[in-house]
């Protein structure tokens, strides 16, 4: 067992016992402290001799009045007619008044990474879906959950208008009456066209005596929705609910401050005033008026600008494609070698160099050999492989449906960068509606969306990108290494994915493949089979975990 060494007086035994998961062990978590503590307590932590239980007694607990710790943590109160809310505006008091405390402390024992040890859960509503792009974009340290379009029916009414973002600068400009008509018409085609697709496919996929009745409705209405989806506006609003530390919200809000879109000014304003109720030392330097605000304000703007003026002298005689789908662009041949040669890195006393010398000398045999020892014992696309694979990199431009980018865009572990929302490379096309007889309301309903973008977007191009329905091709560049495209490839090409982005993660696989046979091993649970239903199988293994069946 691990050993604590320190000694507590039964007292103190008593107060720690709020806040630690142990007294006795060297091994323990910490507990019912805000955020703004947890980070300024490992923060001083790194510079003390103390351990953590000592530190947080000494300089927190009985530090005096400036940590404001009783008032953060109601400490010893036994006022039970106190309400949740007056508590939890009281402690937001009480954490600004002691901001100073704990900005002195971030600021003098750590350094930007000190940001990492705080974090708090932000709940966005009612944002649009291209608002969730923007914030998704920024990856490193935040968890984002977004609402899904395949298992909650957009078509609601609230006070009798869809929910939709109306866009401040649309809504004062010429276009208003086009904006609206249009993002109507899209709801109105997405909700009318529900039940006689849900009609169509019940009879194409009639449910089996053995499947539930509960997995069977789910994996129609995962079907319907799947396919009406691309009907969606990028207005549509959704909701997300985002986890990240404080140096990733900095950044965010920094960003979102920085942003040509009013919306996206406006989230970054409000998170700010939120996220300063209970971690306002983590935010602080995204406050607009601070000098870091305008200093990052000042670099941003001046950058974005050089960009896109190099962009319009450079492009213009560039050629353009418009065809959808996957292009591998950029590998190198010689990253199998590379792979070899860090998969023995660790266990050996050589340098990295020497072995990916070695490696090129081998015979494909004994190069087989060593990469099949990634996979011999890898029995489910659980299984993660080393990190040795990260020395092979790979990039690949799309042009596929908003929505499949929407999916793919989660993963973090990517370098990737889309341009903006339009509707030239044309949009993707259920076979469902096609068969079903429905295609012509989904394609008139398309072609009115797209004539609606060209006359908005020859004035106001950004704003524009809102009524882009989600079915529009986008195009987008993926960098990323083997080992994240073993992850991604083999996740979205399962049975239950959506068609489109399961094409995507299968091709992307295939290419890789036919530029690297060797690493064809390391995709083994890539899924390139189609399926008619596919989420049926999951939503019966839900069914019976439940004992709906």
């Amino acid at each position: 067992m691990l050993e604590n060494y320190e000694e507590f007086t039964p007292e103190q035994l008593k107060i720690l016992e709020r806040f630690v998961s142990n007294t006795s062990s060297s091994i323990f978590v910490l507990k019912n402290l805000p955020e703004v503590i947890k980070g300024a307590l490992f923060s001083r932590y790194s510079r003390s001799s103390l351990g953590l239980r000592s530190l947080l007694l000494k300089e927190f607990i009985l530090g005096g009045d400036e940590s404001q710790f009783d008032a953060i943590t109601a400490l010893g109160r036994e006022d039970t007619s106190t309400t949740h809310e007056h508590t939890i505006l009281e402690q937001a008091v009480a954490i600004k008044k002691a901001q100073n405390f704990y900005d002195r402390i971030l600021d003098g024992y750590g350094d930007d990474s000190i940001g990492e040890l705080g974090g708090a859960h932000l709940a966005l509503e009612n944002i649009s879906m291209l608002a969730a792009k923007a914030i998704e974009d920024s990856r490193i340290g935040g968890s984002p959950l977004e609402k899904s379009t395949r298992y909650i029916y957009f078509d609601q009414k609230i006070r009798g208008e869809y929910l939709f973002y109306r866009e401040p600068i649309l809504m004062t400009s010429a276009f208003r009456s086009l904006y609206l008509k249009t993002c109507n018409m899209l709801f109105d085609t997405y909700s009318r066209l529900i039940p006689p697709l849900t009609s169509f496919l019940e009879g194409k996929f009639p449910k089996s005596p053995e499947a539930s009745k509960t997995a069977y409705g789910a994996s129609i209405r995962a079907k319907v929705l799947d396919c009406l989806r691309g009907l969606l506006p990028a207005s549509t609003l959704t909701n997300m609910g985002l986890y990240g530390n404080g140096r990733f919200f900095e950044y965010l809000i920094q960003k979102l401050h920085c942003h040509n879109l009013v919306e996206l000014q406006e989230i970054g304003k409000k998170a700010f005033e939120e996220l300063g109720t209970v971690i306002p030392s983590f935010v602080r330097r995204a406050e607009i008026g601070s000098k870091y605000q305008k200093a990052f304000g000042q670099f941003y703007d001046a950058m974005q600008s050089e960009i896109k003026m190099l962009t319009h002298l450079h492009t213009g005689s560039v050629t353009r494609h418009l065809e959808p789908g996957v292009r591998l662009v950029a590998y190198d041949a010689d990253d199998v070698y590379k792979v070899a040669g860090a998969l023995l890195f660790q266990f050996s006393n050589r340098s990295l160099t020497d072995l990916i010398a070695y490696c090129r000398r081998l015979s494909d045999e004994e190069l087989a050999r060593i990469l099949d020892s990634v996979v011999n014992a890898r029995d489910n696309r659980r299984h993660k492989s080393p990190r040795a694979l990260e020395h092979a990199n790979f990039t690949f431009e799309i042009i596929a449906d908003f929505g499949s980018y929407r999916d793919l865009h989660r993963h973090r572990m990517l370098t990737q960068e889309r341009q903006s929302l339009s509707c030239d490379y044309g949009y993707y096309m259920p076979e469902e509606l096609q068969e079903s007889g429905l295609a012509p309301e989904y394609i008139k309903a398309m072609e009115v969306a797209k004539e609606a973008y060209d006359t908005i977007a020859s004035d106001l191009p950004e704003e524009a990108q809102y009524i882009v329905p989600m079915g529009y091709n986008v195009r987008w560049y993926f960098a990323a290494n083997l080992r994240t495209l073993q992850w991604l490839c083999e996740l979205r090409s399962q049975p239950q994915g959506h068609p489109s982005y399961r094409l995507i993660a299968q091709k992307m696989a295939r290419e890789v493949v036919a530029v690297q046979p060797h690493f064809e091993r390391f995709l083994k649970f890539v899924d390139y089979d189609g399926y008619e239903l596919g989420r049926l199988q999951q939503e019966q293994r839900k069914a019976e975990k439940m004992g709906l069946v």
